[in-house]
């Protein structure tokens, strides 16, 4: 039928040069393609050292340094990273009303309830690996995606296609399928306190991060950096209460960064950094980049395990996590549109 059109508009000689040319192949912009993978690959970096730093940082099976100023660390680090990003603009642009600190009660108010429950779930990110290893984290990490949709219903009203709902129960199964033990009585790998941790991680890191979507798009002329630095100020707020009531005395002794090693400094970076990374994705890349990069992730942080803790790869933990990435990928296209 295209053929037959272009036939006749050729005999009646007009806007064939246009159709013709609106049929040509068009180049691949190779900056966004470059910008696209670059980011990518970062993100799937950085997610996939995520829980190697954090069980590499121990000695001994424990953490010689404080988690909560570990915590203070990485909000402190986005904080800086924020400010660096707003004199950057303001150098370019000028101070707008959209990309000015200065804010109104109303609108600072709100930014304490995500910080709060991010300052919960990133302290039991710690305290879940007594329970489980690096891969086995990564994939009970995927429960995030199941909180995540269910409130999206409940708060912000938002429909789940029935593909999608087959997903999380496929992401289920994926999940008891990795973590199956065939050499030892228990039939899981994770105790049931590794299975609590999972789970309430996943309902605080899904509530916060539905919260803090319906903050930004409430004013969405706002610069995202200001509401960022709102975010991680009170974030080294609530780190900091924490500090005084958990590590106060190791803190006056021995020094705020006492038990810091290399490994720990590189585990503060990967968490600021992990943050912006998933902004870029969102701004020049799409979903489906996270969804490979979550997926490759999972693999990657399989493997080293193999060589740095000696984990076994085994084939249900294989087939499980294959189940998982094929969830997540339902999940990602299954969108109501």
């Amino acid at each position: 039928m295209e053929y037959r059109k272009l036939k006749d508009q050729d005999q009646d000689g007009s806007s064939a040069p246009q159709d013709l040319e609106s049929l040509r192949v068009k180049p691949v912009d190779l900056t966004k393609w470059k910008l696209k993978s670059a980011v990518t690959i970062a993100l799937t970096v950085l997610t996939s050292s995520q829980a190697i730093l954090i069980v590499w940082s121990k000695r001994a099976g424990k953490y010689e340094y404080s988690v909560t100023t570990a915590n203070f660390s990485v909000e402190a680090l986005k904080c800086a990273i924020s400010l660096a990003a707003l004199a950057r603009i303001w150098s370019n642009e000028g101070v707008t009303e959209d990309n000015r600190l200065s804010a109104k009660l109303d609108e600072v108010i709100v930014y304490p309830i995500p910080a709060f429950l991010y300052l919960i779930k990133n302290l039991l990110q710690y305290y879940i690996f007594a329970y489980v290893d690096a891969p086995g984290y990564q994939i009970l990490k995927n429960f995030n995606i199941i909180s995540t949709g269910i409130l999206y219903r409940i708060i912000l009203k938002r429909k789940l296609s029935e593909i999608q709902w087959a997903a999380f129960i496929i992401l289920c199964a994926g999940c008891t399928t990795a973590q199956l033990n065939p050499k030892s009585d228990s039939v899981l790998q994770t105790p049931f306190q590794g299975w609590v941790m999972a789970i309430v991680m996943a309902l605080l890191s899904g509530f916060a991060g539905v919260y803090t979507e319906a903050i930004m798009k409430k004013r969405p002329a706002r610069n995202i950096n200001v509401q960022n630095f709102w975010m991680y100020v009170f974030g080294m707020a609530f780190n900091a209460v924490a500090i005084l009531v958990q590590d106060f005395d190791a803190v006056m002794n021995k020094g705020f960064f006492h038990g810091y090693s290399f490994i720990t400094v590189l585990m503060i970076f990967n968490h600021a950094l992990s943050g912006i990374a998933v902004s870029m994705v969102m701004k020049y890349a799409d979903n489906i980049v996270k969804v490979y990069s979550t997926s490759v992730a999972m693999l990657l942080t399989a493997v080293v395990s193999v060589f740095l803790f000696g984990f076994h790869l085994s084939l249900a933990f294989f087939l499980g996590s294959t189940v998982v990435s094929v969830a997540v990928y339902l999940h990602s296209i299954g969108k109501v549109r």
